[in-house]
């Protein structure tokens, strides 16, 4: 078995494959054998492959709300675009060559029948365009892939973020068109990875362009030289707590510009130092402060300074979890993620 995404290439090489061997046979030998011929007349590779364009349909979108590795809005915007041009040409060019075949051949038109693919485009069209419309410009899914977040967030948390908080942007090519906020200091947000903009982050908001940000050696977090009020809130109790770094762990909770969070600190190295925000760029730290790759770090993967451009919007409430190791957590379906 390969990486997940040699995994996701094969299953599109073999969805493509099978959607040629459809749309061929729709399009070009269907209408020499019979028109109007129905389902179970065809022959068994294009019945076959229909089933199979199907499953590997499944199987990449499963692959895809797994790892979300593979841009999305990409794959969306392909598809929706393949699946209006399949549909356009039908309508414009093959769909005439049916009748006059079927009407040469005295075939009833009641007889007559689309292609599987053009019916799946047909089909797929409208759904695909709907769903890219409210993923880029209303609400968009994620996983919670790690434990940088707790207690705030757990690994295998899905979450809803909003993608007008900061403004509208065209899919993939992430032009602003409508501003309509920005990002406030204490705001849980998703951005994309400086390195690598195909993988997706979650991290709290701490410092705003042009901000001096300071980590002491007992976590305490200072901004432009004041430090961020800090509550004790006794030890770590949750998903993952009989870990070594977690057992024990104390908690407390943050203040910033008097926006309240819970923290929590792993029994592991305190990544202290000082930094400056360049302008137009922010600052991000995980809430399991000793155990999140962020801002304070960098290096070939680590997200270090996030450039505006690389937004993409503020979490906002959490919507299912079925992957801790204690089980779904139903209690916390519908939270609002402070």
């Amino acid at each position: 078995m390969g990486t997940p995404d040699e995994l996701f290439l094969v299953f599109l090489y073999a969805a493509i494959a099978c959607l040629l061997v459809i749309l061929i046979d729709g399009w070009f030998i269907r209408p020499q054998r019979d028109p109007g011929a129905r389902a179970e007349q065809e022959p068994l590779y294009a019945r076959g492959a229909g089933y199979a364009l199907v499953a590997l349909a499944v199987g990449m979108l499963w692959r895809l709300f797994r790892y979300e590795a593979v841009d999305f809005s990409v794959m969306l915007v392909v598809i929706g675009a393949l699946s209006g041009l399949i549909w356009g040409l039908d309508r414009l060019v093959f769909a005439h060559r049916r009748q006059a075949r079927a009407a040469a051949a005295g075939t009833p038109p009641e007889r007559m029948r689309e292609p599987i693919g053009v019916e799946y485009a047909r089909s797929f069209f409208p759904v695909i365009v709907l769903v890219l419309v409210i993923r880029s410009f209303v609400f968009e899914p994620f996983r919670i892939p790690s434990d940088s977040m707790m207690p705030t967030l757990f690994d295998g948390d899905f979450i809803f973020v909003s993608k007008y908080s900061y403004g509208l942007r065209l899919p993939v090519l992430n032009t602003l068109l409508v501003p309509t906020g920005s990002p406030q200091r204490g705001d849980v947000i998703v951005f994309r990875l400086p390195p690598n903009p195909r993988i997706n982050y979650i991290k709290r908001l701490v410092g705003l362009p042009g901000d001096v940000i300071r980590v002491d050696e007992n976590n305490q977090v200072f901004i432009n030289g004041k430090a961020m009020a800090q509550q004790p809130d006794g030890d770590y109790h949750g998903p993952k707590q009989d870990l070594a770094e977690y057992t024990g762990a104390p908690m407390a909770y943050e203040q910033l510009d008097g926006r309240r969070h819970a923290i929590m600190f792993a029994h592991k190295p305190i990544q202290t130092g000082e930094w400056t925000v360049p302008p137009g760029h922010y600052f991000f730290m995980g809430d399991n402060r000793n155990n999140s790759e962020d801002s304070r770090f960098d290096g070939p993967s680590a997200p270090g300074f996030v450039p505006e451009r690389n937004l993409v919007g503020k979490a906002v409430r959490i919507w299912l979890n079925l992957d801790t190791r204690d089980g779904p957590l139903w209690r916390r379906i519908g939270n609002a993620i402070q």
